[in-house]
């Protein structure tokens, strides 16, 4: 209970201190900016990685005939 009377006597002067037309993030708010710019930047290292290991050559279908007229251009 002594602690909560203790806070309630700083609150006047964290009152004076503020000014309210300058709100910024402060520490935190760089923190959590950093983790996410470093989460998403491991995301797009991972994700090229993974397009690398995909083939875009499609592999003829086997049951299609492969000397159709079509195909010859005749």
């Amino acid at each position: 209970m002594s602690a909560h009377l203790a806070l309630t006597q700083w609150v006047p002067f964290a009152a004076e201190e503020l000014d309210k037309n300058k709100v910024t993030p402060g520490v935190l708010g760089f923190v959590v900016f950093a983790v996410l710019a470093v989460a998403v930047w491991l995301l797009m290292k991972s994700m090229n990685r993974h397009m690398g290991k995909v083939s875009f050559e499609e592999t003829p279908d086997p049951s299609t005939p492969t000397d159709t007229p079509a195909t010859t251009g005749k």
